[in-house]
């Protein structure tokens, strides 16, 4: 493995436009960018792989509200090209927003999968609490 330089920047430069995360050069530390700059980061990191799938655990957890609807932004366009995004998240109200089918899962076991139809907060924190037996 040789690090190709120039290819390095000029994908860091790209990541940066294009995901309008805010540093003083595509050479500052990341940790010393905002939560949600961070988390734009490790997404433009995954996606520069041009995957068919992405997975997000928590991509909006200690996010300000503009990093987040910048964040949802990213996750819109993604599935306009096509892309399938899994999203994890502890955030029911950023689950029901966000998804067409939603998945509760308790105790490690599934307990609950279906499309996103009138379904309610109270209806999640049931089959995620056990709340609710398997229908």
């Amino acid at each position: 493995g040789i690090i190709n330089k120039k290819k390095e920047s000029d994908l860091a430069d790209h990541s940066i436009e294009k995901y309008s995360i805010k540093a003083n050069s595509s050479n500052q530390e990341v940790v010393l960018l905002s939560g949600g700059n961070q988390q734009k980061l490790a997404i433009a990191k995954v996606l520069a792989t041009d995957p068919k799938v992405v997975i997000l655990c928590e991509p909006t957890r200690g996010v300000d509200v503009n990093g987040k609807v910048e964040i949802y932004t990213i996750m819109n366009q993604l599935l306009e090209k096509k892309k399938a995004v899994i999203l994890i998240s502890s955030e029911i109200p950023e689950i029901l927003g966000m998804s067409d089918r939603i998945m509760v899962i308790y105790k490690g076991r599934m307990v609950y999968e279906a499309k996103n139809i009138d379904l309610k907060q109270e209806d999640i924190m049931a089959y995620a609490t056990g709340g609710y037996q398997n229908e």
